[in-house]
């Protein structure tokens, strides 16, 4: 799967629609994007691996067999892109959890871009969502941190250590 933008659809999506009909579909992704955005839409669409374009032929030869056969894959500077951001997400989510106990881990990385000063349109850019998506993970963030808007969640998840 590239994840190169499609008419009405782009890879990170088409992926999800092809696991959600086909569950025992193995997705490899190949790519130019290696940034760790990329790669984790990818695989919290299902995709089971992940080789930014470049890749010798050797290489993805390999990946399509262990994809295949159920193994993750994840090509070069990839595996370190994936590792800082998944160690970055998981301090945020500790983080916000402590002093935020209801907000699902998805609400939280939402709010920490929120408090960061993003506005849906690159949330919804950042992660691979719908803008409907954003505004609807917002609002359920906002209820559930008692914030009686944008600003007032802003303020909370800053003094909550977000947003940095």
């Amino acid at each position: 799967m590239d994840l190169a933008a499609m008419p009405g659809l782009n890879g990170v999506e088409a992926t999800r629609r092809v696991r959600a009909a086909l569950p025992d579909t193995q997705v490899l992704v190949l790519s130019i994007h290696e940034g760790a955005d990329s790669v984790l839409a990818a695989l919290r669409a299902g995709a089971r691996g992940y080789l930014v374009k470049g890749a010798t032929k050797h290489e993805a030869a390999r990946a399509l067999r262990d994809v295949a056969k159920g193994g993750a894959v994840f090509g070069g500077s990839v595996a370190d892109q994936v590792l800082s951001r998944v160690q970055e997400s998981s301090r945020t989510t500790r983080r916000g959890s402590e002093q935020f106990p209801g907000p699902t881990d998805r609400e939280l990385e939402v709010l920490d871009l929120v408090a960061a000063g993003l506005p849906n349109a690159a949330i919804a850019t950042r992660l691979f969502l719908s803008d409907k998506t954003v505004r609807n993970v917002v609002s359920l963030a906002l209820a559930k941190i008692h914030a009686r808007d944008r600003s007032d969640a802003v303020l909370k998840a800053r003094e909550a250590g977000l947003g940095a």
